[in-house]
């Protein structure tokens, strides 16, 4: 696979931001719901099913423009692991609806364990994921994923995850889980 995630990141990301946040302030910070998510995936390399992954991530609390802070630590069954700090885009700033499309751009640190070598130790994670807001501010989402060094290094196989996420709305100034709605 290609770039073609990270590239639908940075349309949806930068339109959005042309049109909904600038000529004003492009990157006017604010304050967003900040969740804690809990996925898990199938892990592909070379169109074959090779382990699983949990994946534990956090979705900051304040948004320069379009641009969402997300970090993300995944463990696998085959002993790899990776940890990124990227940005998420999502329709839920541009569409009133409880369903949204998401995009995200992850850079991150690789380590292969027992899974496959990816070329080194950076490696970028670019995702495609479509999802369920809940009233309470918690959402559901199934997510495809793209992980490569971007041809930074002469081995550059890449590997896919498909996954199903669940995110749970975080209140940070009380340290505890909380509706959005109530979420000051």
């Amino acid at each position: 696979m290609d770039g073609t995630l990270a590239l639908i990141w940075l349309l949806t990301s930068l339109g959005d931001m042309y049109v909904n946040d600038c000529p004003d302030e492009c990157l006017n910070v604010e304050r967003v719901q900040p969740r804690v998510s809990y996925q898990v995936a199938d892990v592909q390399f070379n169109e074959e099913s090779i382990a699983q992954e949990f994946y534990l991530g956090y979705d900051s609390h304040r948004q320069p423009g379009p641009f969402n802070p997300t970090y993300g630590l995944s463990l696998t069954t085959d002993g790899s692991a990776w940890f990124g700090i990227g940005w998420k885009w999502t329709s839920q700033n541009v569409i009133d609806s409880p369903f949204f499309i998401e995009t995200s751009l992850m850079p991150g640190f690789y380590r292969a364990g027992d899974g496959p070598d990816l070329g080194g130790v950076l490696q970028f994670r670019s995702a495609l994921g479509v999802g369920y807001e809940f009233d309470n501010g918690n959402t559901l989402t199934v997510s495809y994923d793209h992980r490569s060094n971007a041809d930074t290094q002469s081995l550059n196989p890449g590997l896919e995850t498909l996954s199903i996420r669940y995110a749970v709305a975080w209140d940070a100034s009380r340290g505890r889980f909380r509706p959005f709605k109530d979420w000051q």
